[in-house]
């Protein structure tokens, strides 16, 4: 799968978004989510507030964004750099959980707001639905033109099966839920292969309906 070079409209725009993401995140980290405005994240990214509102519904998006910036992208990337003798079931269910688990400093702060917070916890799984349209050209592109709709139904189906493994790993505590606290509970490779699991026999299928 190749990616067109961006134009310099869309390198601006990319420029912006990430300024916004990263402001959001440092001032999250210094003040607290609870102080930060939205006000606060366009002046230190340098834009005003209208701007910002073009980029993100909440601030609470933005400062998941930090995270989980491009990873829908890299997830689609990681399925077509595969070889194609790979069966496709374990192509996509290896590049998920490489780009789901794979941690830098970005991530374990993020992490460790989103498991104080509903509001981010609500945010970062709503993220996974990003999977879902980079994900379909490249399952289509591996089965071929005949696989167009199949490819949208699987990739929407792995957004789904992402998002109950986040679920479950990012349980409340107790009952300090209804404060927003969750703890990670248990493995989160583990958590998306066993998500994954039920959908295999289905990509299984759709490569031998789509083999010539």
């Amino acid at each position: 799968m190749t990616t067109p070079r961006p134009g310099l409209r869309e390198a601006k725009k990319q420029a912006t978004r990430e300024a916004l993401r990263e402001a959001a995140l440092r001032l999250a980290v210094e003040r607290g989510p609870d102080q930060v405005r939205v006000e606060d994240i366009a002046s230190a990214a340098g834009v005003s507030p209208r701007t910002y509102n073009n980029y993100f519904a909440s601030r609470e998006h933005a400062i998941v964004a930090a995270v989980t910036a491009d990873r829908e992208a890299r997830v689609a990337a990681a399925v077509a750099a595969r070889p194609a003798e790979v069966r496709l079931a374990d192509a996509v269910t290896e590049a998920v959980v490489e780009q789901y688990t794979g941690t830098g400093e970005h991530d374990r702060r993020a992490l460790l707001l989103i498991t104080t917070r509903s509001a981010l916890r609500d945010a970062f799984l709503d993220s996974t639905a990003g999977i879902e349209p980079p994900l379909t050209t490249a399952i289509a592109e591996r089965l071929g033109d005949a696989g167009a709709h199949t490819a949208r139904v699987l990739a929407a189906s792995v957004a789904a099966a992402v998002r109950i493994a986040l679920e479950s790993w990012l349980r409340p505590a107790g009952n300090a839920a209804a404060g927003g606290l969750v703890v990670p509970s248990g493995s989160l490779p583990d958590h998306l292969r066993t998500a994954l699991a039920p959908l295999a026999p289905a990509f299984d299928a759709a490569e031998q309906y789509t083999r010539p």
